[in-house]
């Protein structure tokens, strides 16, 4: 299974650590943050990622290099500038094929077990409606309202209590279908489309997950994996 991790944004709220430093590479108990991803990728069985970047991408090409050492091929997208995420993921859509793929933003930290989302994989082949299976977390500080409803295995944009996307998915490429190769486009109105048509399934996860938008975040994240 190949799977797309998210690194292009600038990370304005991170600043001033991201004027120097792209947001995936910033250390999380001592390591960057995109590591934690490509170590449990290739734990899962994961073999193949590409990762897209912007703003100061050449950092994350050098750091990371061919991915040799986890175990996993490594391939780049270089954007020059962020196009959000359906329209990051429609620029690599050749490379990512037909088959589902994981999806990850590489500034969140969890503990969420990778293995489960692969699982999901067969349902999502079988059924050409399902176009996406998202993992739902807890509403954070920042994002109280939340995104979708979750009943029945399935997300609802307009159904309560709404939980957040925690921007950790198995995907089909149909889903940014109508995105031109090129074009800056954001993956929640796909989902909400998608979801209103029983398009999208979903889970909730109750453990680690953090955002890590800002300094702060960076810090409780910290403290609570030190324990």
């Amino acid at each position: 299974m190949k799977a797309m991790i998210l690194a292009a944004g600038r990370g304005e709220r991170m600043r001033p650590l991201t004027d120097t430093t792209p947001k995936p590479l910033l250390p999380l108990k001592g390591k960057p943050l995109i590591v934690w991803h490509l170590e449990r990728l290739s734990d899962a069985g994961v073999t193949e990622v590409i990762i897209n970047h912007a703003w100061l991408g050449s950092q994350i090409e050098a750091t990371l290099g061919d991915g040799q050492r986890w175990g996993i091929a490594i391939r780049y997208s270089a954007e020059g500038y962020a196009r959000e995420t359906a329209g990051g993921i429609a620029l690599v859509r050749d490379w990512l094929g037909n088959a589902p793929f994981l999806l990850l933003s590489g500034d969140i930290y969890t503990d969420y077990p990778l293995g489960s989302l692969i699982a999901q994989a067969p349902q999502l082949m079988a059924n050409p409606e399902v176009l996406a299976h998202l993992v739902m977390v807890n509403n954070p500080d920042y994002h109280p309202l939340g995104d979708f409803g979750l009943i029945n295995g399935y997300i609802n944009p307009n159904l309560e209590p709404r939980y957040t996307y925690g921007n950790l998915a198995l995907m089909r490429i149909q889903l940014v279908e109508k995105v031109r190769a090129g074009e800056v486009a954001k993956l929640g109105p796909l989902l909400v489309e998608a979801g209103e048509k029983g398009g999208v399934s979903g889970e909730y996860f109750g453990g680690r997950w953090f955002n890590l938008g800002t300094p702060s975040d960076l810090s409780l994240a910290e403290a609570v994996i030190m324990g």
